[in-house]
């Protein structure tokens, strides 16, 4: 296993050379300076090492693509032959990677390529921007350097515009390393999917104690503390990337990414004052947080951060079939809204008087803006939001009779009420032009199925105009659901009495999509266990959407106890 090869590679290097201080310092210190510098990626340096040597495999984290167009994609791989040393185990060079793309898996059929320069200020990744490829059509990939070569990659460009092809595709989010293993990839891998979304917490920022997740260690205790240096969110990504089961889900799809808050640390928001010390060194740590991440997705050049800034919400479309507009609610977002008291709630029809304050975003008003009027614009059959938090109007709430929006939690859109249903709103008029809606959802650990409505007080299927697929967590919460005392639970519609409640249930597991020109439909895939690598998935729920009927319904399964 790779972790034991590393671990045991790592002790032999340190008692060959034992760690030089000053290198590490230094790679901790250039790591984490130019909170306003924009970056340099791409363009290279004026010497780069042609023939580079190894003495261990540089390709421990495997190779990714993402970002498909009809006419090309991001391939990517960073070299770090140790990833728990300073700069991957890499000198501080730069050094050039040989890529190839073909039309098959031998890669005989050789359609591009060339070579790219893995820098040491950005941890030695690659990104290369493929162009020129034909649409709708499965390619092959490889790394090289030196003598070495990568794993081989497999990726699929978008089809045009002007097409209505069927696409296939899963989407996941909240896979804390130590809260379980990566079965659910597993069982991704063997799917026949044409995209992965991940909706982030990728990975978390908290600090590791111990082997709680039932993997085959040694681990390297190095990335266990919690990461606020560039180094230091590099060594997390490193501890990750090495599951393989998360790499083969990399290497055999494309993927479109976007984070959440344990990118960086738990409920960040983007209102911090740029004056206070406090408020700076806030954002030293996203700067750093944001320059691995971008380091370990296959992103596009346009997501370079520069500083504590980096745009993520894009829109990527798949013909006319389906456009996703992928967000981001962490970044520009204000402060979570203040909790209150018993009182508080029932003056405000069951929020915290915050919550309906009109001036508090989520999205930041660019973003909101952009998203309004790709809305407005769309002319695909289905709009998804990929997002992170949960849409719906959610009581909390079990007596008849009383309602309790938030509760103790106002990090979802019912702290940002207003705001949410302005969301809804463009959503209905997207649905009123014939371009049906559905939100992807994360976060929660816990799959729901939601009708989002813009009169929440309707009963009744007449004022719903989109729906909100709620994915569980790949591994997060483990096997043992706080909330439940240990047990897991399905409720098949109607929770606390939300009649616009379809399902809920918090097992582990990912979501999987078959969406054509008159149905969406979704597969709730779910884990009896996180601790066991040989568990098997099986399908809890199918819901259904049909094209111009808005709101989802239970197509199949579902049972008041999961499958074992």
């Amino acid at each position: 296993m790779k972790y034991q090869q590393i671990v045991r590679r790592m002790r032999e290097r340190t008692l060959e050379r034992p760690l030089n201080r000053r290198t590490f310092l230094f790679g901790a210190t250039a790591a984490t300076t130019g909170l306003g510098t924009a970056s340099t990626q791409g363009r290279g340096r004026s010497t780069a090492n042609a023939t580079p040597a190894f003495d261990s495999e540089p390709f421990t984290l495997g190779v990714a693509s993402g970002e498909p167009l009809p006419d090309g994609v991001v391939i990517w791989t960073r070299l770090a032959p140790i990833p728990f040393e300073p700069f991957g185990g890499m000198p501080l060079e730069s050094v050039e990677v040989g890529w190839v793309v073909a039309e098959d898996e031998r890669l005989s059929k050789v359609v591009r390529r060339g070579t790219a320069i893995a820098e040491p200020d950005w941890g030695h990744s690659v990104h290369v921007e493929v162009g020129g490829l034909q649409p709708d059509r499965w390619y092959w990939y490889q790394f090289t350097a030196g003598a070495e070569v990568s794993p081989l990659g497999r990726t699929k460009t978008a089809p045009p515009a002007g097409t209505m092809t069927d696409l296939r595709f899963a989407f996941a989010s909240c896979q804390r390393w130590d809260h379980g293993l990566y079965t659910a990839f597993a069982d991704m891998a063997q799917q026949d999917l044409d995209l992965v979304v991940h909706l982030g917490d990728y990975i978390y920022e908290s600090t590791i104690r111990g082997n709680d997740a039932g993997r085959e260690g040694p681990f390297p205790s190095i990335a266990f503390p919690e990461p606020r240096d560039l180094e230091s969110y590099r060594f997390r990504y490193g501890l990750y990337k090495l599951d393989p089961d998360l790499q083969e889900a990399h290497r055999l799809f494309p993927w479109l990414v976007t984070w959440d808050d344990h990118e960086v640390y738990n409920n960040v928001h983007g209102a911090l004052n740029r004056q206070e010390p406090s408020g700076l060194r806030q954002l030293e740590r996203r700067a750093a947080a944001y320059q691995a991440y971008y380091e370990h997705q296959p992103l596009r050049r346009e997501s370079i951060p520069v500083g504590p800034d980096l745009q993520l919400y894009r829109r990527r479309a798949f013909g006319d079939l389906l456009e996703f507009n992928v967000l981001d609610t962490r970044q520009y977002r204000d402060l979570q809204a203040m909790l209150c008291g018993e009182q508080g709630r029932r003056d405000n029809e069951g929020f915290c008087p915050d919550a309906l304050d009109p001036a508090r975003t989520m999205l930041g008003e660019r973003q909101k803006a952009w998203l309004f009027d790709g809305l407005a614009k769309t002319t695909t059959r289905w709009s998804a939001l990929a997002q992170q938090l949960p849409m719906a109007r959610i009581d909390l709430d079990p007596l008849p009779g009383s309602t309790r929006y938030g509760a103790d939690d106002l990090d979802t859109w019912d702290g940002y009420a207003v705001e949410r249903d302005q969301v809804v709103a463009a959503m209905a008029g997207a649905a009123a032009r014939g371009s049906n809606p559905v939100v992807l959802t994360g976060d929660t650990h816990s799959n729901a199925v939601w009708d989002l409505k813009t009169n929440w007080d309707d009963g009744t299927n007449r004022s719903t105009v989109a729906t909100e697929l709620v994915g569980t967590s790949i591994s997060s919460g483990g096997d043992t659901p706080i909330e439940d005392d240990g047990g897991f639970t399905t409720e098949c519609g109607n929770r606390n009495g939300n009649p616009h409640n379809l399902l809920y249930d918090n097992h582990r597991g990912y979501v999987m999509c078959s969406v054509t020109a008159d149905r969406w439909q979704a597969d709730y895939r779910i884990l009896p266990t996180v601790k066991d690598p040989s568990a098997s998935a099986s399908t809890l729920a199918t819901f259904v959407v049909e094209h111009a009927r808005p709101g989802a319904h239970l197509a199949s399964g579902c049972a008041s106890a999961a499958p074992d």
